[in-house]
């Protein structure tokens, strides 16, 4: 075969299109997806309330990423608004790759207005439901979306095959300005109003005013199955979520596959994400999704249903939809059931590596304080604390500090246990209880590739409450979970070391304790904390400093240069 003067021989030929036949299956598995986010404002009315927020691309919630497993993936994020900005890919592992994480002061300094920041990432060993949202201040109350990570090509789900699936996005939407409500609770050292509705996919259905318009459906045709990918955006309530007439099958949760099982309801915390299969098998008609707070202690919150409709094709708006059975708002009981059947597929395909000996054990107990403040209403300010240390976040990125060795950003001298040990859930603690704040923050700093178990136990520090944590840059396996205190004699040996939940954020039950084991192999800074922003602005978190390794993939890489300066 003559091309350009030169001739192949048969052999060549073979080895030449096997070449291109790699390149083109790489080039076609391996796609670079690119997105532009333009951080706006935009007037948005819901529940007769029209008011300014903070959208990407005036949409809200935001734009869903598509991208499949083994993908790059470009978002350029300009910043128009007049809040300084950062964005976090929440479950995204960015192995190595901290500068694309996004909590601001963590691992970048926040895009000031006017500004540019291009997050650069690759999907790497990652296929499921995962979603972005704002990571500094409250912004997260408007600017959040879903992202969608598909298997790579020809790769099928480890359950039958949906006709269609559908996104929906949980979230909360408040009548007045979020940050005038946060900055006027911080001044008068008290929480702020809680929001006027939740939503779905923006949406507070009918049950509320002036929600005609704002109504989420989707319309299904009897015989076929929907996935449908569940996210918690919401800033401060677990929910219950459940689908009139329907059952549901849960196969993911935190984008990894679990053992399958049917359930009437789920429970989905600030932060998580749930994909479960629904059959479309009942009487053609209307029938609400609804969304609906789970809290355990007497702590007020907006207690009104968010709903969507499930619409049959053929069926007229006239038809009323029926509503779900949801479980009773503090029905603990089916929230601790519902987590214990959440098990890993742990199959040839989808292993479930837990760490079975630990390096480095940990035990952090959660606490609610009050600390002085001459300004407050009470003269005191509500904190919170793990280890009771109140984080306090720093002025420049502790990523950077870290990579470039900048002294004097932070210490590393976090306790690995509390000073203090008492009887954490016992008779409710109202005396002593101010919390340790430094100037400087205080992270944990852990060896490379060591494997890590955390306990983290709930205290009765004002009160007991359930909070749901998150852990940047890794997934963890929840060994074990139970109500009461931790004990260190009996509790390991109950462990679940066969088939754990994967995830990224867990729930620390009321009045108890949670287990989780990792192996630290992500190097760079990553936060850590609940995932009820009202917790995390009384510093509710913590960073870990994993280390470099000595391979040359075990390190930090460069800062890219358009990272925002401070």
């Amino acid at each position: 075969m003559a091309k350009h003067g030169k001739t192949y021989s048969g052999s060549a030929f073979f080895f030449l299109a096997f070449i291109m036949m790699i390149m083109f299956s790489f080039t076609a598995e391996a796609a670079v997806k690119k997105y532009q986010f333009d951080v706006q404002m935009k007037n948005i009315s819901r529940l007769c309330h029209a008011k300014p927020i903070v959208t990407v691309n005036g949409m809200f919630p935001g734009p869903t990423i598509y991208a499949r497993e083994g993908d790059t993936v470009l978002i350029n994020v300009t910043n128009h608004a007049q809040y300084n900005m950062s964005i976090h890919w929440h479950g995204l592992k960015q192995f190595r790759n901290g500068w694309a994480d996004g909590p601001a002061y963590v691992t970048q300094c926040p895009i000031q207005t006017g500004n540019s920041y291009t997050y650069a990432f690759n999907v790497t060993g990652q296929r499921g439901t995962l979603w972005w949202h704002a990571h500094i201040l409250w912004l997260r109350a408007t600017v959040y979306g879903a992202i969608v990570l598909m298997p790579k090509e020809g790769t099928p789900y480890p359950f039958p095959q949906p006709s269609q699936e559908v996104n929906l996005v949980l979230g909360e939407w408040w009548n007045t300005d979020v940050e005038e409500l946060v900055n006027q609770g911080n001044k008068l050292g008290l929480p702020p109003n809680m929001s006027d509705a939740h939503t779905i996919n923006g949406k507070p259905g009918p049950l509320f005013p002036c929600s005609e318009k704002h109504t989420f459906v989707t319309e299904v045709e009897q015989g076929k199955s929907y996935l449908l990918r569940i996210v918690n955006a919401a800033l401060n309530d677990e929910l219950f979520f459940a689908l009139a007439g329907h059952n549901f099958t849960v196969v993911e949760i935190d984008a990894v596959y679990v053992k399958p099982f049917t359930t009437q309801a789920i429970l989905i915390a600030p932060g998580q994400t749930t994909n479960v299969l629904v059959q479309a098998d009942r009487i053609p008609g209307r029938y609400f999704m609804a969304a609906r707070p789970f809290q355990d202690v007497p702590i007020p919150v907006d207690n009104k249903t968010a709903t969507a409709i499930f619409q049959y094709k053929g069926i007229p708006n006239t038809v009323l939809p029926t509503m779900p059975q949801l479980p009773a708002s503090n029905d603990s009981s089916f929230a601790l059931s519902y987590n214990a059947k959440l098990k890993s597929l742990n199959s040839p395909q989808f292993p479930a590596n837990v760490p079975l000996s630990v390096d480095r054990h940990l035990f952090y107990t959660i606490g609610l304080g009050l600390n002085p403040c001459a300004t407050c209403l009470n003269g005191t300010r509500m904190t919170a604390s793990l280890n009771n240390i109140t984080f306090v976040m720093p002025k420049i990125g502790l990523l950077q500090a870290h990579y470039f060795n900048t002294k004097g950003v932070f210490k590393t001298d976090f306790p690995d246990r509390p000073v203090t040990p008492f009887n954490y859930t016992g008779a409710p603690l109202t005396a002593n209880l101010r919390t340790s704040l430094t100037p400087i923050p205080r992270l944990s700093k852990i060896a490379y590739n060591s494997t890590v178990e955390l306990v983290l136990q709930d205290t009765n520090l004002l009160s007991v409450e359930s909070h749901p944590f998150h852990l940047h840059g890794y997934n963890f396996f929840v060994v074990g979970t139970g109500v009461g205190n931790f004990d260190l004699a009996k509790d390991p040996a109950k462990y679940n070391l066969v088939d754990p939940p994967e995830r990224n954020t867990v729930g620390v039950p009321t009045g108890g304790w949670t287990a989780i084991r990792f192996r630290a192999d992500n190097p760079g800074v990553w936060f850590m904390h609940c995932h009820l922003e009202l917790h995390t602005g009384w510093g509710l978190k913590v960073a870990f400093v994993v280390e470099d390794g000595k391979g040359p993939n075990q390190s930090v890489l460069p800062p890219p240069k358009d990272l925002p300066p401070c």
